[in-house]
């Protein structure tokens, strides 16, 4: 697909650097790059060049890269002008590109175009904002491998076999005098049952490639004074919260991101909760109960000194009921050496200190256990919610077709909304709507 306009846009993030790139691309490029440059460029060619304005004026000395279709990322002529990082060059160079016939780039339209013309499927072309918002290594190589193709491999391997599946009971439907035997269906079960296999094993890899893209978010929660902010310092490895003997001191929700094992974890700490009278304190307890209706995971701390007390009890109970929780002793540091109390018997309870550490890497394999993060041994590849869904979507057919292999119409339409699902994943069956609220989120320039 080729579209008639050209777009441009700063494709280097905002502020102030050593280099900043404009990037442009369409069927105007060519004459876009010998207004400004005033010379013809070799293609592939880095060249250094003066950028100049419409009346023959500099603008920047640089280095300025022609791609000529259909060999470059958008699939399209694309120009890259490389010149000095400053805000105002950089605004000063994409203004020259608009006079001479380009338009703004939305948000992800570099991108768009290079899915448009099939440089890159939709998983693929998703994985590139993915990898631009990694937070860890972890995610870094998880969006990679989705972005090398990995993800839409394993899809297009499912589709494949599916495809198989298909022409063998649609086959038997068409040719109704030529009955499936015994051993034709025997063959249709196993691979079904092979398919569904298969897809298991991609849908985990999705689930643990998506909790690495989006993390998870933890609040802290509990009575004032039980070692909350001390604990979220303790996490963090910062002194990020105040820490005193006042109860209440934590009044607005204090968030910081950290990785556990390459996994990002957003950890909110909350005001003390309680029944206040000081209506500061009140309207941050407001806003901790905000925080925990939208959190993954509470940890609900104690004094292990007091035990798990009828207040304790109270706010375990007035958690959202889906939920999931840790219940954190805190405090274990003063607690005699004798306590078998401090042996964590349960995975949603653990018992530590967050003055000394003693206890902090049990919390966080705790954390991750539910989570539910358990690392595939060969690496997952970046998914987001909606590879989920279709995912999903597809394993409840082929279970439905499963059931249905003595009614061979009902697993063929089965089988075909399966494929459909799985279609949706790499871009081959999109609606229009969805196309531009996945590109929306993009940053300009790709």
């Amino acid at each position: 697909m080729r579209v008639a306009d050209t777009i441009a846009a700063v494709a280097t993030a905002p502020g102030r650097g050593g280099i900043g790139v404009v990037r442009v691309s369409g069927p105007a490029v060519h004459a876009i790059a010998r207004a400004m440059l005033n010379r013809t460029l070799q293609p592939r060619t880095a060249t250094l060049c003066d950028f100049v304005d419409g009346k023959l004026r500099l603008l920047d000395k640089g280095i300025a890269i022609l791609y000529c279709t259909p060999h470059s990322y958008t699939g399209e002529d694309v120009l890259e002008l490389q010149g000095h990082g400053g805000p105002a060059v950089l605004s000063m160079i994409l203004r020259r590109c608009l006079d001479l016939g380009a338009r703004p780039a939305n948000p992800g339209e570099f991108t768009q175009r290079a899915f448009l013309n099939d440089k890159l499927d939709l998983a693929q072309a998703e994985s590139v904002a993915d990898l631009i918002d990694a937070s860890s290594e972890a995610a870094v190589r998880s969006a990679v491998r989705s972005l090398a193709g990995e993800f839409s491999d394993r899809m297009t391997e499912l589709t494949r076999a599916l495809v198989d599946l298909r022409i063998l009971v649609e086959g038997t439907l068409d040719f109704p005098e030529e009955e499936i035997d015994l051993l034709d269906r025997n063959v249709a079960t196993l691979k079904l049952g092979a398919l569904r296999a298969s897809l298991a094993v991609v849908l985990a890899h999705a689930e643990q490639g998506r909790i690495l893209r989006d993390g998870a978010r933890v609040v802290l929660v509990g009575q004032p004074n039980v070692g909350k902010s001390s604990l979220m310092n303790r996490l963090t490895e910062e002194e990020v919260a105040i820490v005193t003997e006042i109860p209440g001191t934590t009044r607005d929700p204090l968030r910081y991101e950290l990785a556990i094992e390459g996994v990002p974890v957003h950890v909110i700490d909350t005001a003390g909760l309680r029944a206040a009278g000081d209506p500061v304190e009140k309207m941050g307890i407001e806003r901790a109960w905000r925080e925990i209706r939208q959190a993954d995971l509470a940890l609900l701390v104690v004094d292990a000194t007091i035990g798990l007390s009828p207040t304790d009890e109270k706010i375990q109970n007035e958690l959202p009921e889906n939920l999931k929780k840790i219940i954190i002793f805190n405090k274990i540091d003063l607690l005699s050496n004798d306590g078998n109390a401090r042996a964590p018997g349960q995975s949603s309870k653990v018992w530590l200190s967050a003055k000394s550490g003693e206890g902090l890497d049990l919390l966080r394999q705790a954390i991750l256990r539910e989570i539910g993060w358990r690392a595939p041994e060969e690496g997952p590849f970046s998914a987001r919610e909606r590879h989920l869904h279709a995912l999903r979507e597809g394993a409840a057919s082929l279970e439905r077709a499963a059931k249905a292999t003595g009614a061979l119409e009902l697993m063929a339409e089965e089988l075909r909304l399966a494929q459909q699902a799985f279609e949706r994943i790499t871009g081959k069956f999109s609606a229009d709507d969805l196309l531009g609220e996945i590109f929306s989120r993009f940053c300009i320039g790709k």
